[in-house]
């Protein structure tokens, strides 16, 4: 793809009457909504939902039953349109107890994300569980948050926010959870379905304003000890940004029996350009 999509004619092409976050087309191909509209601009995907989508298909490839996902990496190569894409999953290393998975996303000819996946072998180790990670207060027992109004776009829309305690600038501390289905006519994993939310660590607690300052993170990494309940997801979480242009999100993820998984994400940082 050497130009950009028209924007108006993406935003256009968006189905508007379908509550998932995407349609399935076959042969791993899919078509985005408008609940999948980035935050910054609304002809874009936002990665939250991107995530999602790869971590359903990893999840899919070659099941097994004994095995499981510990790590998910994407590195995001620039603008993914939100227009039809075509995923494809190698195994880039089997073996019996530990498994190296890759996927790519592919749009209009141009592969805008490539992930990366171990999965290790389920062994019994419930007798030596534990964490030390600070339990959230339940989501029922916090207020609706509004807060996330500072951001526009069809995939923020798509979530319910509750805030907890501790929020604030560069402290990023709330639940989250939507009814939307991730894809259209599927039941798609309780990971697969955790994961469509853990890229929005990066907004819930920004040190500066999203009108005036962007801080898109090129990448997300999700280090997984456990394997998620379906339901609301927790995000606790801190934003650094250093003098020269770089940052890092660094979030725990939650369900509602604790932390099951950490968040890393490496930012962009600068001034919000006059066109963007």
């Amino acid at each position: 793809m050497n130009a950009l999509p028209d924007p108006d004619e993406v935003v256009a092409a968006l189905p508007t009457d379908s509550p998932a976050y995407f349609q399935p087309l076959g042969g791993g191909r899919y078509q985005p909504t408008i609940h999948v509209q980035g935050a910054w601009r609304p002809w874009e995907h936002h990665l939250a939902p991107v995530v999602g989508l790869l971590t359903h298909e990893l999840h899919e490839h070659e099941k097994r039953e004994d095995m499981q996902l510990s790590r998910i990496t994407l590195e995001a190569y620039g603008v993914m349109p939100a227009m039809p894409s075509t995923i494809e999953v190698r195994t880039v290393r089997p073996g019996r107890t530990i498994e190296l998975l890759e996927a790519t996303m592919t749009i209009a000819d141009r592969v805008v994300v490539r992930a990366h996946a171990w999965r290790i072998a389920v062994v019994d180790t419930a007798a030596v569980a534990g964490q030390e990670v600070e339990q959230l207060p339940a989501p029922d027992t916090l207020p609706d948050w509004e807060g996330m109004n500072v951001w526009s776009g069809g995939f923020i829309d798509s979530l319910t926010f509750k805030e907890v305690p501790g929020h604030g600038p560069g402290r990023g501390r709330a639940w989250l959870h939507t009814d939307h289905p991730l894809v259209e006519g599927v039941e798609v994993s309780p990971v697969a379905a955790a994961m469509a939310l853990s890229d929005t660590a990066n907004g819930i607690g920004p040190r500066q304003s999203p009108a005036e300052w962007m801080f898109p993170n090129v990448e997300i990494s999700i280090h997984l000890w456990r394997q998620p309940e379906r339901g609301w997801v927790g995000l606790d979480g801190q934003v650094m940004w250093g003098p020269t242009g770089a940052g890092l999100t660094s979030t725990w993820m939650h369900d509602e029996q604790g932390a099951f998984a950490r968040i890393e994400q490496s930012l962009t940082v600068r001034p919000m350009p006059e066109n963007l």
